[in-house]
């Protein structure tokens, strides 16, 4: 029988990650009851950074074979710019694993440089593997098509080291072009949608969407205040923030949080919880902040939207709580559908809150009398190649979706990005919505 340490070091990382899932599974179920909530708040997300960090040894393994002991062997490998690239790629990855860990030390009213630098060298790791990857099966497709009887000459040493030298300059290419792209302005995307009974007193009125702002390690006040102008230059009737706001503690990052006290939109602005805000563990404080920037959470709950034309003219806006409030076990907290909706009948129009397209389909298969639904969660993908597992994890990715007769399910792809400061195949955008009456 082989031992631990007979094993590969890959499959010893394996395990490693394997034991850290368990160990999250077991903290979950059996501890949460019984330590004390700021020792399981800081369990859970220390758990989360060993977690991704053992997996990613796996990854930086393969990287460092492909990058540096590939040309350990040639004539280069003992010049000083060899030595320098070993440092340059060592300080890659390093600070790649070290970027989940900027939540646990790293989070202020602004940035701090080295949280940037981490999740952009986290980003560019993740193209990196992709390309590797890419790169090695079309090789071994080579190979077998060209018979793997062939023997190994210079052509083919030569096409060995020309697969990391492409995905390095590959790499570096769109991790500029990712960072350039994040660091514009959300884009404004204006949408018409029709809303099925909508008084007609309340035609044309305006929502403006936002979602998945990640106030932490990568975002602060400075980009936060911009979007506010943003929305304020709009005019909306109504503003609301459909989850993942923010990745800290209320307490920690409060300074960069003070510009949503400046949004005024007369119907109200409304947020909903998404699964980020539950991983800070810090959900209560955060509604009471909010409150007092005049803010109303929707927890399982709905208001009374009503027209200023006419006091008998009104639709129902509810919000649920994240789902993965219910995979967490988080008191108090979990969607609840039937209670977010509690006095919204079909004979008034129905917009539900609900942070990720997963919780969307949910609700539509139990009340398909709503007739819009406002989501975030998905980011359209962020970064390549992200895209794709995003396009299949979620029954909606991104944009305008029109369900049955009358019911229409929006996702926002985001208002700014998760930790990596970059952007690919994605953009990030605040979404004005103008309501159409029938």
């Amino acid at each position: 029988m082989i031992s631990f340490k007979q094993l590969p070091i890959e499959a010893k990382a394996a395990v490693a990650a394997g034991v850290v899932f368990f160990s999250v599974m077991l903290s979950r179920s059996y501890l949460a009851e019984k330590l004390d909530f700021r020792t399981r708040r800081w369990l859970l997300r220390l758990q989360m950074a060993l977690f991704a960090n053992t997996l990613m040894l796996m990854g930086s393994l393969h990287v460092w074979r492909s990058t540096v002991t590939t040309f350990t062997r040639s004539s280069a490998a003992s010049s000083f710019c060899f030595m320098l690239w070993k440092i340059a790629v060592f300080m890659f990855l390093a600070l790649a694993h070290s970027s989940f860990f900027t939540l646990l030390f790293l989070v202020a009213e602004e940035p701090y440089f080295f949280s940037l630098a981490a999740y952009t060298c986290l980003g560019a790791y993740i193209i990196l593997i992709f390309f590797l990857f890419t790169l090695g099966s079309v090789e071994q497709a080579y190979k077998f098509l060209s018979g793997r009887g062939a023997k190994a000459g210079t052509g083919n040493k030569n096409r060995t080291a020309l697969k990391p030298v492409l995905a390095v300059v590959l790499t570096l290419v769109l991790t500029v072009v990712g960072l350039l792209n994040a660091s514009q302005p959300p884009t404004v995307n204006s949408v018409e949608i029709p809303v099925h009974k909508l008084p007609s007193t309340m035609n044309n009125l305006k929502v403006v969407l936002l979602s998945d702002i990640h106030l932490g390690p990568t975002v602060g006040k400075t980009k936060l205040a911009m979007i506010v102008r943003m929305v304020k230059a709009l005019k909306p009737d109504i503003t609301v923030i459909v989850g993942d706001l923010t990745d800290a503690e209320a307490k920690i990052i409060r300074p960069a949080v003070e510009p949503l006290g400046e949004l005024d939109s007369p119907l109200g602005t409304y947020f909903v919880t998404g699964n980020h805000e539950y991983y800070t563990s810090d959900v209560s404080n955060w509604f009471e902040l909010l409150k007092s920037f005049n803010i109303q959470p929707l927890h399982n709950e709905n208001v009374k939207i009503v027209s200023p034309k006419s006091t008998s003219d009104w639709f129902c806006l509810a919000g649920v709580d994240d789902i993965e409030a219910d995979v967490l076990r988080y008191s108090g907290h979990g969607m609840d559908l039937k209670k977010a909706l509690r006095g919204c009948s079909s004979e008034h129009a129905i917009v539900l809150l609900a942070h990720q397209p997963i919780a969307a389909k949910w609700a539509l298969q139990e009340r398909p009398d709503i007739n819009l639904i406002l989501s975030g969660h998905t980011h359209g993908g962020q970064i390549f190649p992200l895209n794709a597992g995003a396009y299949l994890l979620n029954p909606f990715f991104v944009g305008l979706y029109k369900v049955g007769q009358n019911t229409f399910v929006y996702v926002s792809p985001g208002t700014m990005y998760y930790g990596i400061p970059m952007r690919l195949g994605s953009r990030a955008e605040i979404t004005e919505i103008i309501l159409r009456s029938p």
